[in-house]
């Protein structure tokens, strides 16, 4: 147990305080070990045993977590542990209500690091906007939540998900079932974030109805995409005349949020990548934002943000 004097800091609403200490007491946990304090939750206070200064951090933490969940935003052990690395790395825990991703009749979508603010703020501010760096860092999970969000507010007519199938070079007649069931295992990671963002029953509705479309990239050869939110997702698989083609489907109303990763292309040595080429040519257009994020940012397991960086580290050396 930490030693020291106890502060108590007192809440309104013992509900929220239930909340904040999570299931068996587990953000609390987190809090105490960060800090090296000993919480206790008698009603709405929260007793914090400790050493001053180590009190006045613990204090922070807990007041922001009240004050999110205040708002309806979530507060889950992932959150409890990013607000004290950016607490601990002199990040401001303070997040703007325009780089949250709304969601109706369930919680909001919170970013876990600034560049993920400033991802969801760019998705606003702009028609196109490039999201990339390495796998991990939630791009195509908040560039999915994002168009998600948008379509169930009735912002856009259409959600539009589509990538380069590489793996079957595009030829996906081998695969049995329809177009959906071919398409599935490339598309996972967009399925996963539309039925956490709206549910599996309102996804199933909106695909019937044509609001929701997942297909591979070469699928969008010939069309206008207008009233929609399209996201174009493993974006470094694609060759330049198949960003070339994907971009210029653009057309009324529509936002486009390109993923990928530069460095971990899947294209012949001797083929480009249409995700490098649009880098190097789109900069400084108005309406178009790149958004670069890095290992700092992976939000998976703690593991994943050394494996990158290790990676990173070893390929400057080569």
């Amino acid at each position: 147990m930490a030693s020291g004097k106890a502060e108590i800091i007192e809440f309104e609403d013992a509900e929220l305080v239930k909340e904040l200490c999570g299931a068996g007491h587990a953000n609390l946990a987190l809090v105490e070990q960060a800090y090296d304090v000993y919480l206790e939750a008698p009603g709405q206070s929260v007793v914090i045993n400790g050493d001053g200064s180590s009190r006045a951090r613990a204090i922070e933490i807990l007041k922001e977590m009240y004050s999110r969940l205040a708002r309806g935003w979530p507060c889950t052990a992932s959150d409890v542990k990013n607000l004290i690395r950016r607490a601990d790395s002199g990040e401001s825990s303070k997040i703007a209500t325009d780089t949250i991703i709304p969601i109706p009749r369930r919680k909001p979508i919170v970013p876990k690091t600034p560049r993920q603010e400033q991802f969801i703020k760019s998705m606003g501010d702009n028609t196109i906007i490039f999201g990339v760096g390495p796998a991990g860092t939630g791009k195509t999970f908040l560039a999915t939540a994002y168009g998600a969000s948008l379509l169930a507010r009735g912002e856009v007519a259409r959600f539009i998900a589509c990538r380069p199938a590489v793996e079957a070079g595009e030829k996906l007649g081998f695969l049995p079932g329809d177009l959906k069931e071919k398409v599935d295992p490339y598309m996972q990671p967009i399925w996963d974030a539309l039925n956490m963002v709206l549910g599996p029953a309102d996804v199933e509705r909106r695909m019937e109805s044509g609001e929701i479309e997942v297909a591979p990239l070469a699928f969008m050869r010939g069309r206008t995409l207008s009233d929609a939110f399209v996201v174009i997702d493993e974006a470094q698989n694609a060759t330049v005349p198949q960003m070339k083609m994907a971009l210029t489907r653009l057309g009324e109303r529509a936002k486009y949020a390109v993923t990928g990763d530069p460095t971990q292309s899947d294209l012949p040595s001797h083929v480009p990548s249409g995700l490098s080429h649009a880098l190097s040519i789109l900069g400084g257009i108005d309406g178009i934002d790149t958004i670069t994020f890095e290992a700092s940012d992976v939000v998976r397991h703690p593991l994943v943000g050394k494996i990158v960086l290790a990676y990173e580290k070893d390929s400057k050396r080569s």
